[in-house]
């Protein structure tokens, strides 16, 4: 039987930890339903983006996506699913005062069933007394409030910080993704196949922000080598991100992003350590296009039928190594005279979270895509989890 994660939800949690785990688990082929007290399937969350800087005692907040809710919270009951994640944000200080969140939590921790619970959503099992005598981790500043809820407080030595007792998973932040995803899936009775497959991302200044958080620790999440690179910068740079998303508007408008941490050195790269590419989309593939190195390297990958997975603008790029004649794909639709140019099929995105495979390539419309493409990029590498 399929397994069923239920996802609390409410306005400005953080971006990443809500849409992340909500996405990756869709593509290992759970079912996720996301709520919120007082809306209903169809509903948007505001969500919000929590940035660290140097130069700061803490993080900035700034509007993320708007996150489409898919279920409604009064039809929820807590014995129809296998597990409760709870993203982090601000949603959980307003979270943990209502009393029908609260009861629904005691629901899920008397039935000993998988709890997951990052950054700020610890405070919800503290109101629900679900860390009493449970070692947990978390955000460092809710130390205090989890000491007062009875738990065993665990100091996070990184913000990628993760820790397991028994059913309850905790977190410190969307940094520690990978190994919080993972632990959810092995507490839901998942096991994990093909994990030492080794994929490379093509980033860029300006790519869009879920186009690539999503793919990247979804794959890191399977056990995956996943690398970052991006031209004329090194390991431990940065990339700024855009949040590209429909506000009313006849086009998607653009806001700032996380910012995201390179892991490879892009004059370093050799495409045969690598076992697949993949392209995020935004704005960042409308000048990696140019960019001879790139081509030569998309060239790479498609010359030795080697997995390549591109979404929204990202074939932009693929158009301009020339690896698209004869070949089937979409994109986002103001990509599709690029991509007739070059010579491919185009497949109409309909509905927008259409992805299609053809032989070695993958390609997405936009980010709602992401369960369908990252499932088909898995299927092609070979990895899956199993339950």
């Amino acid at each position: 039987m399929k397994r069923r994660v239920l996802m609390l939800c409410g306005d400005f949690m953080e971006d990443q930890e809500a849409m992340v785990p909500f996405q990756a688990l869709q593509a290992y082929g759970l079912a996720v339903d996301a709520v919120c007290p007082g809306k209903k399937a169809g509903d948007v969350c505001r969500t919000c983006i929590h940035q660290l800087s140097p130069t700061h005692q803490t993080y900035s907040e700034s509007r993320g996506h708007n996150f489409t809710l898919n279920a409604t919270f009064n039809d929820v009951e807590a014995e129809n699913y296998d597990g409760l994640i709870i993203p982090g944000g601000r949603a959980p200080e307003y979270l943990a005062i209502d009393a029908s969140v609260v009861d629904l939590v005691k629901k899920f921790t008397d039935s000993t069933k998988a709890i997951a619970a990052i950054c700020h959503g610890q405070l919800v099992l503290a109101a629900a007394g679900s860390v009493k005598g449970r070692k947990c981790t978390a955000y460092p500043t809710l130390g205090p409030v989890l000491v007062a809820a009875g738990a065993h407080w665990v100091e996070p030595e990184t913000l990628a910080a993760c820790v397991v007792d028994g059913n309850i998973i905790t977190g410190a932040t969307y940094e520690g993704h990978p190994e919080f995803i993972r632990a959810f899936v092995k507490a839901l009775g998942g096991n994990t196949t093909g994990s030492d497959r080794r994929v490379l991302f093509l980033c860029g200044d300006f790519m869009e922000d879920y186009e690539v958080a999503v793919p990247f620790q979804s794959l890191q999440a399977l056990g995956c080598h996943v690398d970052g690179a991006c031209p004329k910068k090194r390991s431990g740079d940065i990339c700024a991100t855009v949040v590209h998303d429909f506000e009313g508007d006849q086009t998607y408008s653009e806001k700032p992003g996380h910012n995201f941490t390179l892991t490879a050195d892009f004059e370093a790269i050799d495409a045969s350590s690598y076992d697949a590419l993949v392209i995020p989309g935004g704005r960042a593939p409308e000048y990696l296009a140019l960019d001879k190195k790139v081509i030569e390297l998309v060239k790479q990958f498609m010359k030795a039928k080697k997995p390549v997975a591109s979404i929204c603008h990202g074939q932009q790029i693929l158009a301009a190594a020339g690896v698209l004649q004869g070949r089937n794909c979409t994109a986002y639709p103001a990509v599709k005279l690029n991509v007739i140019l070059s010579g491919a099929t185009w497949l109409e995105p309909d509905p927008i979270h259409r992805c299609f495979t053809d032989g070695n390539l993958v390609t997405g419309a936009a980010w709602p895509s992401h369960p369908e493409f990252v499932s088909q990029l898995m299927a092609l590498l070979d990895v899956g989890v199993s339950f």
